[in-house]
């Protein structure tokens, strides 16, 4: 049994259906690719925006961390300012308390001979400051001043008297007592020094007075 052989007309015709074919191919695939270059165009689109915000967004923390560093600089100068504020008042205090010293010391019995201040001396790495030192042949009292008193400015004083006479050792063969001054004392606060045996010299109205009972025994360093 033979087969029929194609015509050309039957080639022609297969041609056609193919190029029909191809043509419907290329018309799918073309419309794959323009809505795909599409949805390209509108990621594109949405990425864009994304960065727009986020160039928006940076330029907010840009312009806060530019507040914060100027917040920052002026807490820096406040805090200078209250620095050196701090500073004169302590002196302030300082020269107040003086020529008070020396006039309670003397109501006391305790005759003032010598008040130096701004005392300080280092000796084997270790150092110590004191504000007033009022000083006789038998006794030398020194006083730490301040403006508020404060339970740690009463410890920190009850340390340098632990090691005053051994950093100055001018002073090692006197009676050695101690006193603390402020513009403002705490009543808990000159109540913890008065037990430690420190004096407390406080403001009372216009003058400085020493907050000390009849019964108060100063300690002896």
């Amino acid at each position: 049994m033979s087969l029929a052989q194609p015509t050309l007309d039957d080639i022609w015709k297969l041609f056609q259906e193919t190029d029909r074919k191809f043509q419907e191919t290329r018309e799918e695939i073309r419309e794959m690719f323009q809505e795909t270059n599409k949805r390209f165009q509108a990621t594109d689109e949405k990425f864009q925006a994304t960065d727009a915000k986020f160039q928006a967004t940076d330029k907010r923390f840009q312009a806060t961390d530019e507040k914060f560093q100027a917040t920052d600089k002026r807490m820096k100068e406040v805090t200078e300012n209250i620095g050196r504020l701090g500073n004169k008042l302590g002196d302030f205090v300082e020269e107040m308390v003086r020529p008070a010293a020396v006039r309670l010391f003397r109501e006391l019995g305790v005759e003032v001979h010598e008040v130096y201040q701004n005392v300080s001396a280092t000796r084997s790495n270790e150092g110590i400051e004191i504000d007033l030192l009022v000083v006789n042949e038998n006794h030398v009292i020194a006083i730490e001043c301040k403006s508020t008193l404060g339970i740690d400015d009463v410890n920190d004083h009850l340390q340098r008297l632990e090691k005053l006479k051994r950093l100055l050792p001018a002073y090692a063969t006197k009676q050695l007592m101690g006193a603390v001054a402020a513009m403002v004392v705490p009543e808990n606060v000159a109540n913890y020094a008065y037990r430690h045996g420190l004096y407390v010299i406080g403001q009372t109205g216009d003058q400085l007075v020493l907050r000390n009972d009849l019964k108060f025994k100063a300690k002896i360093w």
